[in-house]
């Protein structure tokens, strides 16, 4: 396994955007575990919300006093490819992994298991890549936590079935929302509802200047004068990237001198994202105004940041979901988001209030035009979305709620 170097953060730095009150709660939550070790096992520490969480919520909880590490566990790239199989099964696709694939898993559940070492107080496994590996090595942390991140409410029968004797082994299982829990697993002790957060002091989302936002945009051959829409996410079907480019060419009927710009992440342990960047790419058409950029472009956090704070509009268009940080990133920055209806989005947005929900291409498309005429609704809109943000879904009450946990647990 790799250990992930990561930062450090001071809880003090968050007082003005958390409030005091909050961060006098985490002081006092982080009393009583002052020095224990605390391990999260993830597939990835790049491209990606789990990776970005932890970036911001390991060193913040070394800060107040534990003892926190990261690793990644190791796969060559055929397990990869079986555990994004595995990932979209997990949230409905009717395709599942062979028989040979699953021998594949269970391999590297063993290899990983046998390759963690020290004991921990707690070790906190993210997602399904890594979720058999208590099984194999339960001795290691007194207590044994599996977070997941994505959408289980209507999974492939075949791939839950497998792997709800695992989750069942661990003391607790952490969920974005209840509705994810499978059927069979409701009834387990030890389950919790924690909606993820972003961090809004990180590169990604501190305040940057109009003129910086535009200065960057400018570099990435976006005009600046003209109305921008965007969408930061994974090039995945389930972030329906065709579907915004379908929507956008509704919008230019109207308002031609539109703009799209769609921003993603490769992530080393999602090879099929590759293959539908290029279907992405294709489907533009070689639009001189569609943007289609990533990290190999050079785009890091700060662009990022600068293509959201530069947006008149930015869209999630998802069908599936299982909590989508983009759109509370776009929210932070007080720019009015348009969203898809699906997973944990709505609990970001309240539709119209603080933002819209579609369904449809076409109703993604209505909206957007509704908002580019009227600059107004979209103030409005964005300065709404961002004060929930702000109460809801920023790093201190994510980590508020994991020592919340710890206690629960007693670790």
């Amino acid at each position: 396994m790799q250990e992930v170097a990561v930062g450090h953060k001071s809880l003090a730095d968050y007082t003005h955007l958390a409030g005091r009150g909050r961060i006098e709660e985490i002081r006092e939550l982080a009393a009583e575990l002052q020095g224990k070790r605390v391990l999260h096992l993830s597939a990835t520490a790049f491209g990606g919300g789990v990776s970005e969480i932890l970036f911001t919520l390991i060193p913040l909880m070394n800060d107040v006093g534990l003892d926190t590490h990261w690793r990644v566990i190791m796969g060559k790239e055929e397990f990869f490819n079986a555990t994004k199989l595995l990932h979209n099964s997990l949230q409905g696709d009717p395709n599942s992994l062979s028989a040979e694939q699953w021998e594949l898993f269970d391999e590297y559940q063993r290899l990983n298991g046998e390759a963690l070492e020290d004991d921990w107080d707690v070790i906190i496994v993210h997602d399904p890549q890594p979720v058999g590996i208590r099984r194999i090595a339960a001795e290691h942390s007194g207590k044994w936590i599996w977070r997941c991140h994505i959408d289980l409410s209507t999974p492939n029968p075949e791939p839950i079935e497998r792997l709800e004797p695992l989750i069942a082994e661990y003391d607790a299982s952490v969920w974005h929302m209840e509705k994810y829990v499978p059927t069979h697993l409701k009834d387990l002790d030890g389950i919790r509802i924690v909606p993820p957060a972003i961090d809004p002091l990180s590169p990604k989302n501190m305040a940057l200047s109009p003129e910086d936002a535009s200065f960057v945009c400018d570099q990435f051959g976006i005009d600046v004068e003209r109305p921008l829409i965007c969408q930061v996410s994974r090039f995945d079907p389930w972030k329906d990237p065709i579907g915004v480019i379908d929507a956008y060419r509704q919008v230019r009927e109207q308002i031609p001198e539109a703009q799209l710009a769609l921003v993603g992440s490769m992530a080393s342990d999602d090879p099929e994202g590759w293959e539908f960047f290029q279907s992405t790419y294709e489907h533009a058409d070689s639009d001189p105004d569609i943007k289609i950029l990533n990290n190999l472009n050079n785009v890091g956090a700060i662009e990022v940041n600068a293509f959201q704070s530069q947006a008149d509009l930015i869209l999630q268009k998802s069908i599936r979901e299982g909590f989508g940080l983009t759109v509370s990133e776009g929210l932070w920055k007080s720019r009015p988001v348009i969203a898809g209806n699906v997973g944990g989005i709505p609990l970001q947005i309240v539709d119209g209030e603080s933002g819209f929900l579609v369904d449809s291409p076409e109703q993604c498309a209505e909206r957007s035009v509704e908002i580019l005429k009227d600059p107004e609704l979209g103030k409005r809109l964005g300065k709404a979305g961002k004060e929930r943000t702000r109460e809801r879904f920023l790093t201190p009450r994510l980590l508020a709620d994991w020592l919340r946990i710890f206690h629960d647990l007693d670790v």
